[in-house]
């Protein structure tokens, strides 16, 4: 496709602009999406992009060796290495937080967390007991009891959340403890 600017003289002072941008313009997430692997993602609808979620983490597992079948019921997503667990997507918010929500008391031990950034992914591997406690009332403030979520910015992830993974690494180091042992 040829370039729309046919003057030589325009097409030079086009050049220079295009170097200077990067000194004026900060790209949005929005932006930073559109060249992602992770891009196509954000254009699916919600429930959809739960169940990419679901299959990125049981392929990632699945990959890294582990055991992963589905659960055979609504109470949890997969059974990991004879875990019960439930797994929570989240795609880099605009404020730069990450939001899992729909966490529910169900019939699972674990709670992974996976969040997606243009260029970057973090998870989480939560005890279900600490991710209903730190969790809050997502319906109806602190007040609700049926669903609540945990949102924070991903760039500083709370403190207390350091112990449960950060990086996908950290994450799959939890996972492996569990290759071979019994079932929680």
């Amino acid at each position: 496709m040829s370039s729309p600017i046919t003057d030589p003289e325009v097409a030079l002072l086009a050049a220079l602009a295009s170097t200077l941008e990067a000194d004026y313009v900060t790209p949005t997430v929005e932006d930073q999406w559109q060249s992602s692997p992770f891009g196509w993602i954000r254009a699916r609808p919600s429930r959809q992009k739960g169940k990419i979620g679901e299959q990125l983490i049981a392929g990632w597992c699945a990959a890294k060796g582990l055991n992963v079948t589905r659960s055979g019921d609504a109470q949890a997503d997969r059974v990991i290495e004879g875990r019960r667990v439930e797994i929570k997507f989240s795609t880099l918010w605009e404020s730069g937080a990450y939001t899992f929500q729909q966490i529910r008391n169900q019939d699972y031990s674990h709670l992974i967390c996976l969040g997606l950034s243009p260029f970057h992914a973090q998870c989480w591997v939560l005890p279900k007991e600490v991710a209903l406690r730190r969790a809050t009332g997502q319906h109806m403030g602190s007040a609700a009891r049926d669903t609540a979520w945990l949102s924070f910015q991903a760039a500083s992830p709370p403190s207390w959340l350091g112990r449960y993974g950060g990086t996908l690494g950290l994450a799959y180091s939890i996972l492996e403890k569990w290759k071979g042992g019994s079932p929680q």
